[in-house]
């Protein structure tokens, strides 16, 4: 007789994301901010040495489900570029303006990294 199939067990972000809304509304709340025309970056110090984990916030306003995929998919890439600088035990959230579309569909990768790096140093990385 074959064993029952067992359910897997929870599943696990993604390592390096902020998943659950609970971690993006303490980030919000206790994290500081800096903004400029394109993004909101949230920063906030969490404990821990996982490495820094980052969540993404784009709106409808920006566009339509392409546009927003793209520039979350941008703003990930961008990211990533940047964790070796960052304190590893930091959660961060950035939150698109509806001109970044504008600034990802112009400028690409180097338009929303730039923009990101000028928050990141901010911030004060």
């Amino acid at each position: 007789m074959a064993e029952p199939a067992t359910r897997p067990g929870p599943r696990r972000p993604r390592s390096g994301r902020l998943s659950r809304s609970a971690e993006f509304e303490r980030v919000y709340r206790r994290g500081r901010s800096h903004g400029n025309r394109y993004l909101v970056l949230y920063a906030f110090p969490r404990g821990g040495s996982d490495g820094p984990r980052l969540g993404v916030s784009v709106s409808r306003k920006v566009g339509g489900a392409v546009h927003r995929n793209r520039v979350k998919r941008l703003l990930r890439e961008a990211f990533r570029a940047h964790a070796g600088d960052l304190p590893a035990d930091h959660d961060y959230v950035v939150v698109a303006r509806p001109e970044a579309r504008e600034l990802a569909e112009n400028e690409g990768l180097e338009g929303i990294a730039g923009s990101l790096a000028e928050l990141l140093e901010a911030a004060g990385k």
